[in-house]
C-alpha cells in the first residue's frame, strides 16, 4: 500500500458517457474531480463503430472519437483522468464520513464523495466468430444500432422479454427478422410472446443455437444449429443482435451498497443517492431499462448535481457545529 493517503473531494469510478458527464458537471462546480478509467476506458462505446442517436451529432460520430471528445472537454474543466481500477472500497455510513478507496490493489484514496459509474457488460455468447464481428454487424443493442439495418435481414438471439421487445423493433425496421430461442419456449411474459408470435416478419426458431456468425469483415451470414437434432442451417443476415443480458459491473460493491437481486445499483427515488452517505451512481450501473448513452449522461450529470449538493449540505453542518 502507498505510504500517504490522498485525499480527494469527488472520485469518479467508470469512464463512459455517465463518467464522463458527473465530471464535466463536478469540474464546473469546483469539486476538482478524479477519475479511474477502470479496464475499458471509454465503457462499451469504444466498442460501436457508428453512434447516430445522441443529440448533437447530425452526422452520427463513431464511438471511440465521441469518448475521446468527451475526456476532453472533462480536462478542460480540470478533471484529472487517470488510468487505473478500483479493487476495493470501504464506504462510510456517516454523513460526512470519508470514503477509502484502493486501486490496483496498492494505491490508497480517501474521498469526501465517490460517483459510481462502472456501467454494464452485454453477455455474448462465446464464440470466436461472433467476437471477431463485434462492431462488423454483431451487436448486443438493437435500439443502439437496428437503425443501420433498415429493410435488411437480420437475427436476434434470446428468449426474455428484453429480446422479444428488440426483436419486435428490430421487425418495424428489417425486412425480416429471425428469433433462435435455445429452449422449446421463451421466459419471456405472455403479452411480449403474443407481440412477437402476432408479427409477420419475426420467425422464431426454436431449439436454435448460433453455430457460427458468417462473414469474414461484417456479418454475412449466420450457421444455425437445432440443439435437439443437430441439424445445422445457413441463412443471409447483416446483423446479429444477442440480446441474453447484461452484467452490471459491481461486484466490488456487494455487501456495502443496496442492490437488486441481479447486482444493479438501487438509487434513492428520482436522485442518483444510494445507501451510503455521499455516494451516488449514474449509468447502466444502475439503469437495466433504457441503457443508453444519452441516459446515462444524463444521470452522470445528476450524480454531480447531487455530489455537490451533498458537500454543500456537509459544509453547512460543519459551519453549524463550529
Amino acid at each position: 500500500m502507498s505510504s500517504t493517503t490522498e485525499r480527494i473531494k469527488c472520485l469518479i469510478i467508470g469512464s463512459g458517457p455517465a463518467g464522463y458527464t458527473a465530471a464535466i458537471y463536478a469540474s464546473r462546480a469546483d469539486l476538482k474531480p478524479v477519475m479511474y478509467t477502470g479496464m475499458e476506458p471509454g465503457g462499451q462505446l469504444t466498442t460501436t463503430t457508428e453512434v447516430d442517436n445522441f443529440p448533437g451529432y447530425p452526422e452520427g460520430i463513431d464511438g471511440p472519437t465521441m469518448m475521446v471528445q468527451l475526456q476532453k472537454q472533462a480536462e478542460r474543466f480540470g478533471t484529472e483522468v487517470r488510468i487505473g481500477m478500483v479493487t476495493a472500497v470501504a464506504f462510510s455510513d456517516e454523513v460526512g464520513g470519508i470514503h477509502k478507496v484502493t486501486v490496483d490493489n496498492k494505491t490508497e484514496i480517501e474521498a469526501e464523495t465517490v460517483i459510481i459509474s462502472t456501467g454494464a457488460t452485454a453477455k455474448y455468447l462465446g464464440l470466436e466468430s461472433e467476437q471477431r464481428l463485434r462492431g462488423g454487424g454483431v451487436s448486443a443493442c438493437a435500439v443502439c444500432d437496428g437503425f443501420f439495418y433498415k429493410g435488411q435481414d437480420v437475427a436476434i438471439v434470446g428468449a426474455g422479454d428484453t429480446a422479444a421487445e428488440e426483436a419486435t423493433y428490430l421487425a418495424n425496421i428489417c425486412n425480416n427478422v429471425t428469433m433462435l430461442v435455445r429452449k422449446d419456449y421463451m421466459r419471456a411474459s405472455k403479452a411480449m410472446q403474443h407481440r412477437v408470435t402476432a408479427t409477420k416478419n419475426i420467425d422464431v426458431r426454436y431449439n436454435t443455437e448460433v453455430d457460427e456468425v458468417l462473414g469474414d469483415m461484417v456479418v454475412e451470414g449466420l450457421r444455425m444449429k437445432n440443439n435437439i437434432t443437430g441439424e445445422k442451417e445457413d441463412i443471409a443476415i447483416t446483423g446479429l443482435f444477442v440480446a441474453i443480458g447484461h452484467k452490471p459491473n459491481t461486484d466490488i460493491f456487494k455487501g456495502q451498497l443496496t442492490m437488486d437481486d441481479t447486482g444493479y445499483l438501487i438509487t434513492e427515488g428520482k436522485s442518483t443517492k444510494t445507501n451510503k452517505p455521499g455516494v451516488f451512481a449514474s449509468g447502466d450501473v444502475q439503469d437495466k431499462e433504457y441503457r443508453q448513452a444519452v441516459t446515462a449522461a444524463g444521470t452522470g450529470c445528476m450524480a454531480a448535481l447531487d455530489a455537490e449538493r451533498y458537500l454543500a449540505t456537509v459544509e453547512t453542518s460543519e459551519e453549524v457545529e463550529a
